[in-house]
């Protein structure tokens, strides 16, 4: 009865002072990621249902023939008929119906056997309830189901053939991309650049690390968010549009980058060396040294960076942390060029171009604009005072 009354009583929640060990620790540790689990799987779950509805309703529109069959306005009848059964539900508009059947249609234009190799090579990330869609989906590709709806209008909207599209919702899925990010991604065409970059990963990593190093790394940079004051530019004024857009940088750079710096000064000897740009990955555990030449390439380029490099890893590196990695971007290249000055090299390090920097317009200032005005009046009432003057002469 006392304990009864004791639980009913009021009373104030507050941490006590109780004795935590390292076994109470462990426990809520892991209490507390078992919770993060489960909000996940069932994030993943609702998702997963969502976007089997969607690619159903699709194939219906497409297998049903719904506009030759009942009309040419039957999606918006569809439209409206659902918001009224459903009127606190989203995703029942026209236009969203319009590219449940797109998705359906682009990747169903051809055999299934490009979406059954999709699910194949990503099974890996699935768990047992998406399996379970599956097999009740019929030709719903399991890996669907862990990218969000807009994403996937990203994608068909876009993309040109299946595999470039599954390459994204590949990229989507390995680095949890959000959807500007993914924007990002399909506007760089990394599709066609990554993994390209021109480097010597295999001769200087292990394999594991090679191939993420050269996945990781582009052979094109679009550096279209950043403005110059003049069309002939230095590498200074290069980095300095580069990294006013420190965002816009790291989201050109990819997922994984961690800004570090400019500048970054070190003193060696009687000298003092400054790196254009340094970065962590957290995905290669590694320092990345970026070197930016508003030039076409160089061999000489390659020692410098390849001085930058040792001085990372003798003055920063710790003993967890990977080979720094350096990363030469120029205006231009020649293969071969690059290909020979990595010989002999002891350093990993890969050579990117980059493109679209916008040359801002060099137009007068409000002020200026101004003082041109009052020279013009001035101009114009000295010119009218001589008219005067040789009229009255006359």
């Amino acid at each position: 009865m006392k304990e009864n009354e004791a639980i009913e009583k009021p009373y104030v929640v507050k941490s006590h002072d109780i004795h935590i060990d390292a076994d109470y620790a462990k426990w809520i540790a892991d209490v507390k990621h078992r919770y993060r689990s489960a909000q996940v799987k069932a994030a993943v779950r609702v998702n997963a249902e969502k976007l089997l509805f969607n690619w159903e309703l699709g194939r219906d529109l497409v297998h049903k023939k719904a506009e030759e069959r009942w009309g040419s306005g039957v999606v918006e009848q569809i439209s409206l008929d659902l918001k009224r059964e459903f009127p606190n539900t989203e995703g029942f508009s026209t236009r969203n119906l319009l590219y449940m059947r797109q998705w359906y249609l682009f990747y169903c234009q051809s055999s299934n056997r490009i979406l059954h190799q999709a699910g194949a090579k990503l099974k890996g990330h699935l768990n047992d309830n998406c399996q379970k869609l599956h097999k009740a989906g019929g030709e719903f590709p399991i890996t669907f189901s862990m990218v969000p709806w807009k994403h996937h209008i990203e994608i068909i909207t876009k993309c040109k053939t299946i595999e470039e599209a599954l390459f994204y919702i590949r990229e989507t899925i390995e680095l949890g991309l959000s959807r500007s990010a993914l924007i990002n991604c399909i506007k760089a065409d990394l599709y066609r650049h990554k993994g390209k970059i021109i480097n010597n990963f295999s001769d200087l990593l292990p394999p594991p690390s090679s191939k993420l190093a050269q996945e990781v790394l582009k052979e094109n940079y679009d550096f279209g968010f950043a403005t110059v004051e003049h069309e002939i530019y230095d590498e200074a004024e290069l980095e300095e549009a580069l990294t006013k857009n420190i965002t816009n940088l790291l989201l050109e750079m990819g997922n994984g980058f961690a800004y570090l710096g400019r500048q970054k000064e070190f003193v060696a000897g009687d000298h003092t060396r400054r790196i254009d740009i340094l970065f962590y990955h957290i995905r290669l555990r590694c320092y990345i040294v970026c070197e930016l030449k508003a030039r076409p390439f160089q061999p000489e380029y390659v020692g410098k960076l390849n001085f930058y490099v040792n001085a990372i890893d003798e003055l920063m590196k710790a003993e967890d942390d990977n080979p720094t990695i350096g990363l030469l971007v120029c205006s231009d290249l020649n293969k071969t060029e690059v290909q020979w000055s990595f010989k002999g090299l002891s350093t990993p390090m890969g050579v990117a171009t980059y493109n679209n920097i916008r040359i801002r317009d060099v137009l007068p200032s409000q002020e200026q604009l101004k003082e041109r005005v009052k020279e013009l009046q001035k101009e114009m009432l000295e010119k009218k005072r001589l008219l005067n003057k040789t009229r009255i002469k006359k």
